[in-house]
Parts: C-alpha cells; sequence; structure tokens
C-alpha cells in the first residue's frame, strides 16, 4: 500500500484576491480586475515642504499670495505713471460717487476707522490669549501694527490726490479698508473660521463705502486688499517654510484656526 501524502498546508496568495487577470506584473502587485491601476497609488503621492507624506496638491496660500503681489505691483506701477488702469479707475469712480445717500456710505466706510476695527482684534486677541493661543494672538497684532508702517509710506511715495479733493494727496493705498481687512479677517482667525465670511462681509462694506463716498478710488482699495492678504499670509508662510516651532501645533498652525478655534488638548487630556 502507496503512503498517501499529507496535504501541504494552503500558501497565501495575496496578488489572488485582487489580481484577477493576467496582467499582474508579480505576486503581490495590486492590480484593478480591468487592468488598470489603482485610483490613487501610495507611491505617486509627494511630501509637503516640511516633508510629511501624502500631500499632492500645492500648498494652500501661495496662489493667492503670488496673485496679491502682481495686482499690487501692477496697481502701483500704473498709479505712478496715471496709465490706462488709473484713468479707468477715475472713469468709473466718478460715475459711483454719490450715488447712494451719504450717510449711509459714512457709515459703511466707518467700519474702517481705527476705534471701530481695533477693539475687534483687541477682543479676539484677549480671546486667544485665554484658549493658550499666545502666538497666534500676538501674529494677529504684528500684522496690524505693519498695516501702518506700509500704507503711509505707500502713500508718500505716490502722492495720489483723492476723487474730491484734487487737491490733497496720500490717498493711495486706502489705510481703512487694510484696517479693516486685517482687523476682522484676524479676528476671525483667532477666534473661528466661520467668522471668515462675516469679515469678507464687513470688509466689502468697508471698501464699497469709502468709493461711494469718495473718499477713495476703487484701485486705491483693491490695493489695500492685496497688502492685507500678503499681511494675513506671512504667518502661515513663515511656519510651512521656515524652522518648526518647537513643540509642532503652534508653529504649523500660527493662527489657531485649525477645527474651527476650538480649544486644543494637550496629551494628558487637559485643555489648553
Amino acid at each position: 500500500m502507496r503512503e498517501t501524502p499529507r496535504a501541504e498546508p494552503p500558501q497565501p496568495r495575496p496578488h489572488r484576491a485582487i489580481a484577477h487577470t493576467t496582467g499582474a506584473s508579480c505576486p503581490g502587485t495590486p492590480h484593478r480586475s480591468d487592468g488598470r491601476p489603482p485610483h490613487t497609488p501610495r507611491g505617486a503621492r509627494q511630501p509637503d515642504p516640511l516633508g510629511r507624506p501624502g500631500t499632492t496638491p500645492p500648498v494652500p496660500g501661495r496662489p493667492a499670495l503670488f496673485s496679491a503681489l502682481v495686482a499690487l505691483a501692477v496697481v502701483t506701477w500704473q498709479v505712478l505713471v496715471h496709465g490706462p488702469l488709473a484713468r479707468l479707475d477715475e472713469r468709473v469712480s466718478r460715475s459711483l460717487v454719490d450715488t447712494v445717500p451719504r450717510p449711509l456710505s459714512e457709515l459703511a466706510s466707518d467700519l474702517g476707522n481705527m476705534t471701530v476695527a481695533l477693539p475687534v482684534l483687541a477682543c479676539a486677541m484677549a480671546y486667544a490669549v485665554w484658549r493658550g493661543r499666545r502666538a497666534a494672538a500676538a501674529h494677529a497684532g504684528l500684522a496690524m501694527a505693519a498695516v501702518p508702517l506700509l500704507v503711509i509710506p505707500l502713500k508718500e511715495w505716490t502722492a495720489r490726490p483723492g476723487p474730491l479733493e484734487p487737491w490733497a494727496h496720500g490717498y493711495y493705498p486706502s489705510g481703512h479698508t487694510a484696517t479693516a481687512m486685517v482687523a476682522y479677517f484676524g479676528a476671525a482667525f483667532l477666534v473661528s473660521n466661520r467668522l471668515i465670511p462675516v469679515a469678507a462681509a464687513l470688509t466689502a462694506i468697508t471698501g464699497a463705502g469709502l468709493i461711494l463716498r469718495g473718499f477713495h478710488w476703487p484701485l486705491d482699495v483693491l490695493a489695500s486688499v492685496a497688502l492685507s492678504v500678503l499681511l494675513l499670509h506671512w504667518p502661515v508662510l513663515a511656519a510651512r517654510y521656515g524652522r518648526p516651532a518647537p513643540g509642532g501645533s503652534e508653529g504649523e498652525d500660527p493662527w489657531g484656526t485649525k477645527g474651527g478655534g476650538s480649544p486644543s488638548r494637550s496629551e494628558d487630556g487637559r485643555t489648553s
């Protein structure tokens, strides 16, 4: 009688469960049943600027930063040489001034006053400090402090006259618009991302009021928006491309906006 050979234990075949065609290049190589490669191959993912894997799209904020730089440079150049864009800007402004009642446009433009915008930002900074995000509050304060340091020299350099006061100079760019945008967006970043639409609306109302009242040309407002984008992005870009801050999270999210402004938690579970 011949000895019956013992059955060998089944060998794992990882490729058989996912490869149903003869196109599988080697055992264990994942292939779709229709011969196409997987939808998101992990090997194709590129690391982000800090070396973390899995970031394939561009770094957020870079297109907006580049667009703001280009817009500010082009508009400033056109204002200095009184080019076609500046002349078009003046014609548009003359058609818009006083198309709404002056009390209404003045009320809208007052949203960019220091006495209105700064208390909003100060309250948001105090809230951020109370939540333990002191670096984020400091970034917001520095961004606001940079507004007059940049706007005033630009006003002196361009010496642009006003829509209703051609004998006066120093209207470009709009300090009220920059104050409103940095203050309201900075406050939104410190408190909650859900407030960003509110900050955008307040900034738009401020700029519209300045144009409709004749306090500024439209290009004055546009240049201040571009300048404010640069001021609001610098802490994010510094954290992304600079040296990560010790401890990690504060350096990677300088505004403290992850989670919509919710408080962070330490490793032992305590709320900071």
